[in-house]
């Protein structure tokens, strides 16, 4: 009997222990659940870094001055200002907000200016957010909704569909500063650097070792951009990547609205296309031309190669203006893969509006120091006609009515 009430006293014992143990555990997660909540819970409304924005921040403080001075106004935004008043203009219907009972509005023109700078220079968030005194998930926002206004406000003046006048002009130029008769166009990649985005696994790992996105254009004789196709993975190759683009597919369908053939200048005949040039990746087509192997060349080829790299090099120009104006674009951009895609489409169509209201002179018409490099073989995949045409303007090249003088110091 004395043994079964030691036992039931143990049993009571253990019991209240185990109550007061669990009782202590559930005390000390509520503590830890209310520390957390007090951590995580904001200590500012309005940071006081942010609250003085208007009277300290640089759109306030420094903006107005640079107004006094155009050549660093011009530095700043990389526009002059009447171009920043007429762009403010064209997007300030897409990015304006009102202000509320508790806070003002970030006014269009601070949003403008914010997103241009990020574009110009590539600096971060976090620096924008000391500049400009705007909440980091704030600036990420702005700068977000106002590329995507650049691109809807400006796609349709400055980007716009190419039509059958538009490429005949651009032919006209080509022949005038690059010697290229019934050339319309120079078509490229540009791979863009970019973080590596998640679960994306190898997609944007290109051949040269960085993630990338794709940026593919055809530009003019006057370094604007006529087509572009935004986005690829930086793992296809440029061929594959044009294919596939909707530029690709309309030129390779012969639905781009080019010209009707006709014969190259001074001859009589026969009728010949008109062409996109491009690099040795691209497949040939009736509108498409890429220069001879490096393998037996003739002094006919190598003059053709020649003169095709000379328009060839106005969409590398375009290229170097972009990425030396956005620098941005310079940069490995640590965003979103769709937000990545907004900031190059507002830096494709900031440059054809710079180029158009700037009035930026490319000089082209100088001879270039050195030929083509030696291209990489590959194997034919072209017809017999298509080759025969690429043979005609080689041959036109070294006639007396197409030959240019300084071409044979080239070769």
């Amino acid at each position: 009997m004395m043994e079964r009430t030691m036992n039931s006293i143990y049993m009571d014992m253990e019991m209240e222990f185990a109550l007061a143990h669990a009782y202590a555990v559930a005390c000390f997660n509520e503590r830890e659940r209310e520390r957390r909540r007090w951590s995580r819970r904001r200590r500012f409304w309005i940071h006081p870094i942010v609250e003085v924005r208007e009277s300290r921040g640089a759109y306030h403080c420094l903006f107005g001055e640079l107004n006094d001075n155009r050549e660093k106004y011009f530095e700043y935004t990389r526009m002059s200002q009447e171009s920043f008043r007429y762009l403010l203009r064209r997007v300030e219907g897409s990015i304006s907000r009102q202000d509320t009972q508790l806070r003002r509005a970030i006014s269009a023109e601070e949003r403008l200016l914010v997103t241009l700078r990020f574009l110009a220079t590539g600096e971060t968030f976090r620096s924008l957010h000391f500049q400009f005194r705007i909440g980091v998930s704030t600036l990420s926002g702005i700068i977000a909704e106002t590329c995507r206004a650049l691109w809807d406000n400006l796609r349709e003046e400055y980007l716009p569909v190419p039509t059958s006048a538009i490429w005949e002009a651009n032919a006209q130029k080509f022949n005038q500063v690059c010697n290229f008769p019934n050339c319309i166009g120079a078509v490229d990649g540009k791979h863009i650097r970019i973080t590596k985005p998640a679960k994306s696994g190898s997609l944007f790992y290109n051949y040269k070792k960085y993630f990338s996105t794709v940026l593919m254009a055809i530009a003019g004789a006057d370094c604007r951009f006529f087509a572009v196709d935004i986005g690829a993975f930086g793992r296809a190759n440029d061929s594959r990547t044009f294919k596939e683009s909707d530029m690709g597919q309309k030129l390779y369908g012969n639905n781009f609205n080019f010209p009707q053939p006709r014969p190259l200048p001074h001859t009589e005949g026969p009728a010949m296309p008109f062409v996109v040039v491009g690099d040795e990746a691209f497949q040939m087509s009736a509108n498409l031309l890429k220069p001879y192997s490096s393998r037996g060349l003739d002094h006919t080829k190598r003059v053709f190669n020649y003169r095709l790299s000379r328009a060839r090099r106005t969409v590398e120009c375009a290229f170097g203006i972009l990425v030396s104006k956005w620098r941005i674009l310079g940069s490995a951009i640590n965003l979103k893969i769709e937000t990545v895609d907004e900031v190059v489409k507002a830096c494709v169509v900031l440059h054809n509006f710079i180029m158009a209201k700037e009035r930026i002179n490319v000089e082209l018409d100088e001879p270039i120091a050195n030929p083509l490099p030696d291209y990489h073989d590959h194997p034919l995949r072209t017809s017999v006609e298509i080759a025969q045409m690429r043979d005609r303007f080689a041959a036109y090249f070294v006639s007396d009515v197409g030959r240019v003088s300084w071409q044979d110091q080239m070769v």
